[in-house]
């Protein structure tokens, strides 16, 4: 079940709405060709230089389905915990744009590849809703039309055209723009960990329609609109909200809301009518001619799901009870399935047994941004795994301070990329100070020079700071801010 709390509602002028949210996600397909053609999909390339015959709906080409985005499409239907239709079949989907050459689109309809599953989302590191999975299919894509290449015509790229996509749609199981954008995350994972989709918005790879309706608490399902092609989770987000509220201010004011197929435009913060909602009967579906029911054994779902890979729940468990993470640190390394890799790489490297909780922070915290300050992630930046286990272990040891191993990261990062950090330490001189008669040295100096502030310190303990400080200043940071704060606190009578 959703969330249902009275924290999902949207205050109207005349009392609370509640906001139901259905998606249809379309997720390209990671393969090399498209779905029923031998032509490339890789992005970016020259218009229209990826199109084959079959693409270009030449009279006579016939289509031939590709078995390696037959694959994907089970493999992401089992990280859905879905069940998998060993009998499926294509359909022609009929409208007319210029980008579809053929007049229609292959797709899905009655009987699609993959049926009811289940998707567990986390709002926040504690609390979780679930969204059902109604169904996934695969389709063919369009082309791309171009409106901004001259002033008086329109260019068709067919590069896009026939590459393989699968529509992944949801349940009306979402209550709020919050839970919209934590759906489309937690599936966009699943997707990366599978290699089925890479994820990748801002090429298109992957695009959400959002069904959006609104109601009073406990009342049937209003009137939906759908709102197509939203290409970035904040987007999507923002359109759950504005969409609402537009369809709120209607309904209070005594209106009806039409369905209706939307645009969202991100740049006014408001959705604009495309057209009136088409039903199944206007696209005037029927079984493809020219491909037979697609059907596959169990041997054949067996053998797919044997080579899954750990998908983040499961490595999220594993990383709170194998390595005691809280669930906000797993959640964190889990994100991207490279960075969980990267910390159990910085885990495992020889002598293992090192505080896997402080590999974590260090990743999460001073390595991460750092990479966030890059833009890249964490596993495409130079500093390696060891190099973050071997911080670790210089601050188990005794040997560096905390502070002093920031000192040491920054050198790794701007200096010393390809040192270890222990010969950066030695190398430099940056051990840590734990001769206490060095430190009390130190400290006697500072009290010395500051009898003024030993009354305050003595009167108000909280000044113990200001000593700390003065003697880390004065050893260059590398006395042992424990053996520190013991000193002070015997010679200050603390």
């Amino acid at each position: 079940m959703a969330n249902t709390g009275s924290d999902r509602l949207l205050r109207g002028a005349t009392g609370d709405w509640e906001v139901v949210v259905g998606m249809e996600i379309h997720a390209q397909v990671t393969s090399r060709s498209k779905l029923f053609s031998g032509a490339s999909t890789e992005f970016g390339a020259e218009p229209n230089s990826h199109v084959s015959l079959v693409d270009a709906a030449m009279p006579g080409m016939l289509p031939v389905l590709n078995e390696a985005c037959v694959a994907q499409a089970v493999r992401t239907g089992l990280g859905l915990k879905a069940r998998i239709n060993k009998r499926s079949s294509f359909d022609r989907k009929n409208y007319f744009y210029p980008d579809l050459p053929q007049g229609y689109q292959i797709s899905q309809y009655k009987s699609p590849i993959v049926g009811e599953g289940e998707v567990t989302v986390d709002l926040t590191p504690t609390e979780q809703f679930r969204v059902g999975i109604e169904r996934l299919h695969l389709e063919q894509d369009a082309g791309k039309s171009l409106h901004d290449q001259s002033p008086t015509a329109s260019f068709v790229d067919l590069n896009r055209s026939g590459v393989a996509l699968m529509e992944i749609v949801s349940r009306p199981d979402i209550r709020s723009a919050d839970e919209a954008k934590a759906y489309v995350t937690k599936l966009r994972m699943i997707l990366r960990y599978l290699g089925t989709c890479d994820g990748d918005m801002e090429k298109g790879s992957l695009r959400a329609d959002v069904n959006v309706s609104v109601r009073r608490p406990g009342e049937p399902l209003g009137t939906r609109c759908e709102i197509k092609n939203v290409n970035s989770i904040r987007f999507i987000g923002q359109a759950v909200e504005v969409e609402a509220r537009r369809q709120i201010a209607i309904l209070e004011d005594g209106g009806a809301i039409d369905q209706e197929t939307r645009l969202f435009d991100p740049s006014r913060g408001e959705t604009r009518s495309m057209r009136s909602k088409e039903e199944a009967h206007d696209y005037r579906y029927f079984p493809d001619p020219d491909l037979l029911p697609l059907e596959f054994d169990d041997a054949f779902v067996e053998t797919l799901a044997a080579a899954l890979p750990e998908l983040p729940d499961a490595k999220k468990s594993r990383f709170v009870t194998q390595y005691g993470l809280t669930p906000y640190d797993a959640s964190v390394l889990v994100a991207e399935r490279e960075l969980a890799d990267y910390f159990e790489a910085a885990v495992a490297v020889e002598p293992a047994g090192r505080d896997a909780k402080l590999v974590a922070n260090w990743i999460t915290g001073d390595v991460a941004a750092f990479a966030n300050a890059s833009g890249r992630g964490v596993a495409d930046t130079h500093i390696t795994p060891g190099q973050v286990a071997e911080l670790v272990d210089l601050i188990a040891e005794g040997t560096i301070s905390g502070k002093i191993a920031k000192d040491v990261l920054a050198l790794v990062i701007r200096e010393e990329r390809n040192s270890k950090p222990r010969e950066i330490v030695e190398r430099r001189g940056l051990r840590q100070v734990t001769d206490t008669g060095a430190i009390e040295a130190a400290v006697d100096t500072i009290m010395a020079t500051n009898p003024d502030k030993v009354a305050q310190a003595q009167a108000k303990p909280t000044m113990l700071g200001w000593f700390v400080g003065q003697v880390m200043k004065s050893t260059g940071g590398k006395a042992n801010p424990q053996a520190v704060n013991d000193i002070l606190r015997v010679k200050l009578g603390l």
